[in-house]
């Protein structure tokens, strides 16, 4: 599976490092909402912690 970012999602996502969208994209997830990306962030948060 491929990740996918919703277009309207888009402009959010692109304001991201390219680092951090590397690691999101990755994850192969679905982007369609903003809790959706902000779900990701605070697993990638989490992990960073651990």
């Amino acid at each position: 599976m491929a990740s996918y970012v919703a277009p309207g999602l888009r402009d959010k996502f692109e304001s991201l490092s390219t680092e951090l969208k590397d690691c999101i994209l990755a994850r192969n997830v679905k982007l369609n909402t903003l809790p959706d990306l902000i779900r990701v962030l605070e697993e990638i948060v989490r992990e960073g912690e651990g």
